[in-house]
C-alpha cells in the first residue's frame, strides 16, 4: 500500500465528503462542509500541531500542492518553522513596500486625515496646492524613504530668497508630510526638512531675508471721497468694501461676516477666532455709519446667513470681488502702484496716527494687531473697546466728509 502520492487528479474529483484526505509526506486534500477544497500540509513544532494553508484546489494543482508541502519539509529540516516564515516573508515585503511609498501619496494621506480638523476647507486647496507647485516637481514621485536633506532644499532654495514665506510654509508642509511617513512607517531616521538643529545651520533664516509685504494703499486725502464714490455704486462687492473700509477689517474677516456675528441694539461685530489671522475672538464696534449699511445689507440678503452673499447660494461674497472692484475703478496710490483691500488698514492707522490725537495701542487693537512690545502687550490686556468705538466713530465721520 503506497503511504505517499495517496491522491490522483481523477480520485479527487470524485471526493464529495467532508474530510481530510492524505497525500502522505504531511500533505492533505481538505473537503468543507460547504464543498470548498484546498490544500493543508500538517506538520509538529516542539510538541504542537500546526496546519499551514497552502492554497484551494481551483488555484493549486495536485503536483503544486505536492511541491509546496516539499519545500515545508525542507524547511523543518533546517529548523525552520513554515508557517512563521512566511509570515516573516509577509511583513518584510509589507515594509519593503511601505518604503516604496512616494512622497505624494504620503502627501494625499496626510491632507485626507487632517481635512476634517481643518475648520477652513481652503486649507486642503493650499497644501495641496502649495505642494503641487514647488515640491511634486522635485520629489513627488520620490520613494518617501529616499527623501535627503539635498531634496527637501532642491524644493525650496530656489524660491527661499524671492518668496521667503511661501519657501516656509513649503518647508513646513514638507516637513509634516515626512513626519506622517515616519509615524506610518513609510520611512526612517531624522527629518531632513527639520529647521531647528538642521537647516538652521546652512540657510539663513526667514527673518533676516524677508521683506516686509507691502499692501499698495490710497492716502488719507482721498480715501472719505473714494469712499462716497463707491456708497452710490450698487452691489454686494461695493457694501463689503465699504464696510471693510468702515471697521478697517480684513477680506476674510468681512466676507466671512454672519448675521449671528451682529448685535444691533449693542452696534458689536463679534468676529469668531477661527477667522482671526491671531486666532483670538475680535469684538468690533460699529458706527453709526456701519450700523446703516448693515441695515440695508439686511433687506438685500433676504434669508442668506452671510451678510455679504455671494453670486453661488449658500455662499459669501468670493475673497476676490472686492479687489476686482478696485482694479475695475483703477484706484491706485501714490505711486501708482493698484491700490489692494488690505491698504484701506495702512490708511486707517495713517489717519488715525497723523490726524487724531487717539493713543496707538487703541488704534492697534482696532486693527486686532498683537503689540509688539511682549511687556506692553502683558499690562495691556484690556481690548479698549470704550475707546476703540469713540476711535471708530471719528473714523466713520471722517469718511463722510469728503
Amino acid at each position: 500500500m503506497r503511504s505517499t502520492q495517496k491522491l490522483s487528479a481523477h480520485g479527487i474529483a470524485r471526493i464529495k465528503e467532508p474530510g481530510y484526505y492524505s497525500d502522505g509526506n504531511n500533505l492533505f486534500l481538505q473537503v468543507a462542509v460547504g464543498g470548498g477544497r484546498s490544500w493543508i500540509f500538517r506538520y509538529g513544532v516542539a510538541g504542537k500541531k500546526r496546519e499551514m494553508g497552502l492554497g484551494p484546489l481551483s488555484l493549486v494543482s495536485l503536483a503544486q500542492a505536492r511541491e509546496k508541502a516539499l519545500q515545508g519539509r525542507l524547511q523543518l529540516l533546517q529548523g525552520v518553522d513554515p508557517i512563521e516564515a512566511r509570515k516573516a516573508a509577509g511583513i518584510a515585503l509589507n515594509k519593503a513596500a511601505a518604503l516604496r511609498m512616494t512622497f505624494k501619496e504620503c502627501a494625499g494621506k496626510l491632507i485626507d486625515s487632517k481635512r476634517a480638523g481643518w475648520k477652513n476647507a481652503k486649507h486642503a486647496d493650499q497644501w495641496t496646492n502649495t505642494l503641487t507647485t514647488y515640491a511634486y516637481p522635485s520629489i513627488g514621485e520620490l520613494a518617501v524613504s529616499a527623501v535627503d536633506t539635498a531634496a527637501v532644499r532642491k524644493c525650496i532654495d530656489p524660491i527661499w530668497t524671492t518668496k521667503t514665506e511661501t519657501a516656509s510654509r513649503v518647508r513646513q508642509r514638507i516637513e509634516a508630510v515626512l513626519d506622517w511617513a515616519k509615524a506610518h512607517g513609510h520611512r526612517t531616521g531624522d527629518n531632513p526638512a527639520t529647521w531647528k538643529g538642521h537647516l538652521e545651520a546652512v540657510m539663513a533664516s526667514a527673518k533676516s531675508i524677508k521683506k516686509p509685504e507691502h499692501h499698495a494703499a490710497i492716502d488719507v486725502a482721498e480715501v472719505a471721497g473714494f469712499t462716497s464714490s463707491i456708497r452710490s455704486r450698487e452691489g454686494g462687492a461695493a457694501s463689503a468694501l465699504e464696510f471693510v473700509i468702515l471697521t478697517a477689517t480684513r477680506t476674510g474677516e468681512a466676507i466671512g461676516a454672519q448675521w449671528s456675528e451682529i448685535d444691533f441694539k449693542k452696534a458689536t461685530w463679534t468676529v469668531p477666532a477661527a477667522r482671526m489671522k491671531a486666532r483670538i475672538e475680535h469684538m468690533v464696534p460699529l458706527s453709526p455709519a456701519a450700523l446703516a449699511l448693515l441695515t440695508t445689507a439686511r433687506k438685500a440678503a433676504g434669508e442668506s446667513p452671510w451678510v455679504f452673499p455671494g453670486a453661488k447660494e449658500g455662499r459669501p461674497l468670493s475673497n476676490m470681488a472686492m479687489l476686482e472692484l478696485l482694479r475695475g475703478m483703477g484706484t491706485k496710490d501714490a505711486k501708482g502702484e493698484p491700490a489692494t483691500v488690505h491698504g484701506f488698514r495702512s490708511t486707517f492707522r495713517q489717519w488715525a496716527a497723523e490726524m487724531t490725537t487717539h493713543p496707538r495701542e487703541v488704534a492697534e487693537h482696532a486693527l486686532a494687531h498683537r503689540l509688539p512690545d511682549k511687556v506692553e502687550a502683558s499690562y495691556q490686556r484690556s481690548t479698549l473697546f470704550v475707546k476703540r468705538r469713540a476711535l471708530m466713530n471719528d473714523w466713520a465721520a471722517f469718511l463722510a466728509k469728503p
